[in-house]
């Protein structure tokens, strides 16, 4: 099994690098794969809403987006990191998470989504509610831990100090790791839940 790990902080040994590696180191020893893919330092433009990927099944601009979505197509979990911004994820985050989760064909339903936020105070779970829309939106089991899944500290390294912090980290691994198992038993038993057609209605009179 694999799980991907979007670190959404420019600082790559920032805070919320420090809360995705201390969730790497369960899922490691539960026997999980895991890639961390830096995004916050990168440079990655919004959606513009062109539909080009409605015929080509990926964004027309072909930057690690088009990355991202193929190493998703592999996973069976995806944990996003993200630091606090004005009460919001990191903009270049939400900017590679619109058009992953806009232009990729990749079929998402239950692999498992996981949020994880990093703040020196307040904004957390505002950012948690976010970042978890883009997971309830396509078919995909949020995993949860033992509180809203944030760890606090202002300069790098300083969530090394939030042991509560840590340890939602590493509750919220298990607890992923746990659900991709039963998921992947599950279909092997059930297969897929059944999908019906879209239906799209527009509340336009």
């Amino acid at each position: 099994m694999k799980v991907l790990m979007l670190n959404g902080s420019p600082r790559k040994n920032g805070n919320t690098a420090l809360a995705l590696h201390e969730m790497e180191k369960v899922f490691l020893a539960e026997g999980i794969e895991c890639e961390i893919v830096e995004v916050g330092s990168k440079e990655i433009r919004g959606c513009m809403a062109c539909g080009g990927c409605f015929a080509t099944g990926k964004c027309v601009f072909d930057d690690l987006v088009n990355q991202v979505a193929e190493k998703l197509d592999e996973c069976d979990g995806l944990v996003v990191g993200s630091p606090v911004y004005y009460a919001a994820p990191n903009a270049t985050l939400l900017a590679l998470l619109d058009r992953l989760f806009y232009s990729s064909q990749t079929d998402k339903t239950m692999k498992v989504g996981a949020a994880v936020v990093a703040a020196r105070r307040g904004g957390l779970t505002a950012s948690f509610d976010v970042l978890n829309k883009y997971f309830t939106i396509s078919g995909m089991p949020v995993a949860s831990g033992q509180y809203w899944n944030g760890i606090h500290g202002a300069r790098p390294g300083d969530g090394e100090g939030d042991a509560e912090g840590l340890q939602m980290m590493r509750t919220l691994a298990r607890n992923m790791a746990f659900l991709m198992k039963s998921i992947a038993l599950g279909k092997e038993t059930y297969g897929l839940p059944e999908k019906e057609p879209r239906v799209g209605t527009n509340f336009i009179r």
